[in-house]
C-alpha cells in the first residue's frame, strides 16, 4: 500500500471590528434585524461610490506586520466578478495580484515538533451578504426558499492565505488557533468563529509520501470552529486516500463540510482565478503606504502571544501551562499578569489557572472572566501555601470556592474547615499516636525499609482531617524512627 502525504492550505477570513464598513459609513453591528445596517453603496445601488475606510487599512497592515509580511508600497483594488444572490453589485471589490501584505510566516508546535507555515498573502476585501436557506436543513439544495441578509454585505474582511506547508489535521487546528490569538492580542477583530467573524477555507490534497508535485486539491468551506478544521481535514485526507486506493481520481472541487455528519460533500467545480474575471477597481485610486506609516504600525504592536509565552516560561512556567495561558480565554492571561505584577508565585499560579480554574469553568460551563476571581485572590492564596496555612490540595478546594462566588481566599478556607494545623505540639502528638499504633511499621524502618514511611503520613494526615502540615508530620516521622 502506498504511503500517502497530506498537503493543505489554509484561506482564512477575518472580518475586522471597525465602527463602519469598508466602503461607506453604515455600522458593524452583529445580530441586528436584517437589512437594518445597509445603504445604496452596500446593497449596490446604481451611481454610489466607495470610500475606502482608513480604520480597516489600518488593521490589515497591524496583521500583516504581526505575521512578519512584507508590506507593499503601493496595493491596488479590484473588481472580482461572480454572481451570487447575496452578492448585490455582483462583484466583490479585493485584490488580486498585489495585495497589501505578503510573505509571511506563522510557527506553531505540534507533538513538540516547531513547524513554519509560510504566509503567501493578506489582502482586503469587502464582505458579501447572508444567504438563509430555510428548510431542508438549511442547505440550498433542499431549502424551500432563501432570504437574504445584507447587513453584513460591505463589512471589512482581511483574507489570509497560506503557502502549502501544512501536513496533518494536528497541524492545521493548530494554525488556526494561534492566528486566531494573533488576531485578538491585536484587537482588529473578536475572531468569533461561532459568530462567523473568522471562518476557514481548506485546500486538501495528498501525494504520494517524498513526491514533489501537488496532488489535485478540494477546497473544504463551512469550517466554523477549530475542532471542525481538524475533523474536515481528517476526513477530507482519508476520503482522498481511499477514492485513490480503491482506483477513483480526486477531482478539483469545492466541498461543504457537514458538522452533523462529519463529512464532506461535494458543492461545485472549484473556480480558478480567470473565472473571475479580476480588473482594477475604477472608483478607487491605488493604497499607498509610506515607510512612516509601516514603521508606526510596527513600534505601535502589542506583545504577541509567542513573544508571550517565552516570557512566561522565563518566569518559571512550563511550556504547557504558558500555552494554555496565552491560548485560553483572555480573562486566564490577564489573571496571571496581574497576579504577576503584585508579586505572586508565577510557577504555582499558572498551574492553577492552567489546572484547577479551567477544568471548574469547563465542569460549571462559566467563563472564567465572568467569576469573582481577581489577581489578588490567586496572591492571597500563593501566600497561604507559603506560609502553611493551606495545603496543596487544600488551595485547590480552596480556588474552586473563590470561583463559586464564596468569597476570598481566606474566607473559604475558613467556611470549609480548611486551615491546615500548624502547631508542632498537636501535630506531634498525632504523629506519637500513629506510631505507637503501628510499631510493624516502625520496626520495618528502623530495620532498613522505608516502604511504611508514607503509610504512616498517610495516617497521621488522616488522623487530623488533611490539615496537618505535610512537611512537619514526614520531618516528626522520621526523627522518632531514624528513617
Amino acid at each position: 500500500m502506498t504511503d500517502y502525504e497530506a498537503v493543505i492550505g489554509i484561506e482564512t477570513h477575518v472580518e475586522l471590528m471597525t465602527d463602519s464598513k469598508m466602503f461607506c459609513g453604515c455600522p458593524v453591528k452583529f445580530g441586528e434585524p436584517p437589512n437594518t445596517t445597509t445603504c445604496p453603496v452596500c446593497l449596490g445601488l446604481p451611481g454610489a461610490l466607495p470610500v475606502p475606510n482608513s480604520e480597516a487599512i489600518e488593521g490589515i497592515l497591524q496583521i500583516g506586520t504581526a505575521l512578519g509580511c512584507q508590506v507593499a508600497d503601493t496595493s491596488f483594488f479590484h473588481r472580482k466578478n461572480y454572481f451570487y444572490p447575496d452578492l448585490p453589485k455582483n462583484y466583490q471589490i479585493s485584490q488580486y495580484d498585489v495585495p497589501i501584505c505578503h510573505d509571511g510566516e506563522i510557527q506553531v508546535e505540534v507533538d513538540g515538533e516547531d513547524t513554519k507555515i509560510g504566509i503567501t498573502r493578506v489582502h482586503m476585501e469587502e464582505d458579501t451578504g447572508k444567504s438563509i436557506h430555510v428548510g431542508g436543513g438549511g442547505r440550498i439544495h433542499d431549502a424551500e426558499y432563501s432570504l437574504l441578509d445584507f447587513n453584513r454585505s460591505g463589512v471589512p474582511l482581511v483574507e489570509i492565505v497560506t503557502e502549502p506547508d501544512i501536513r496533518s489535521a494536528e497541524q492545521a487546528r493548530a494554525y488556526g488557533a494561534e492566528l486566531q490569538r494573533i488576531v485578538r492580542t491585536l484587537g482588529v477583530s473578536d475572531a468569533r468563529l461561532e459568530e462567523g467573524s473568522m471562518r476557514f477555507d481548506a485546500n486538501v490534497s495528498i501525494r504520494p509520501a517524498g513526491a514533489a508535485e501537488l496532488g489535485t486539491r478540494a477546497e473544504v468551506k463551512n469550517v466554523n470552529s477549530l475542532r471542525s478544521l481538524q475533523r474536515a481535514v481528517a476526513f477530507e485526507i482519508h476520503r482522498q486516500i481511499e477514492l485513490v486506493e480503491s482506483g477513483g481520481v480526486v477531482v478539483q472541487e469545492t466541498r461543504h463540510w457537514n458538522e452533523d455528519s462529519g463529512k464532506t460533500t461535494s458543492m461545485r467545480s472549484k473556480e480558478e482565478s480567470e473565472d473571475y474575471r479580476y480588473f482594477q477597481e475604477p472608483d478607487l485610486v491605488p493604497i499607498e503606504v509610506s515607510a512612516a506609516w509601516r514603521d508606526a504600525v510596527r513600534e505601535a504592536l502589542p506583545e504577541l502571544p509567542a513573544a508571550r509565552r517565552a516570557r512566561y516560561q522565563g518566569l518559571g512556567v512550563d511550556a504547557r501551562v504558558a500555552a494554555v495561558l496565552v491560548g485560553s480565554e483572555d480573562a486566564i492571561g490577564d489573571l496571571f499578569e496581574g497576579a504577576m505584577n503584585a508579586g505572586g508565585d508565577g510557577r504555582l499560579i499558572g498551574n492553577w489557572l492552567s489546572g484547577e480554574a479551567v477544568a471548574w469553568s469547563r465542569a460549571e460551563e462559566v467563563a472564567i472572566g465572568d467569576t469573582p476571581l481577581v489577581p489578588a485572590h490567586l496572591v492571597e492564596l500563593a501566600e497561604m501555601v507559603g506560609d502553611s496555612t493551606l495545603s496543596a490540595s487544600a488551595a485547590k478546594q480552596v480556588l474552586a470556592g473563590v470561583l463559586a462566588g464564596e468569597g476570598t481566599p481566606g474566607e473559604v478556607a475558613e467556611s470549609r474547615d480548611l486551615i491546615q494545623i500548624s502547631d508542632s505540639s498537636v501535630i506531634e502528638a498525632e504523629v506519637d499516636a500513629v506510631l505507637a499504633g503501628h510499631a510493624d511499621a516502625v520496626a520495618s524502618i528502623q530495620a532498613g525499609d522505608n516502604k511504611p514511611f508514607g503509610f504512616l503520613v498517610g495516617q497521621v494526615m488522616r488522623a487530623t482531617g488533611g490539615k496537618a502540615d505535610p512537611k512537619q508530620v514526614s520531618d516528626l516521622i522520621r526523627a522518632k524512627t531514624g528513617g
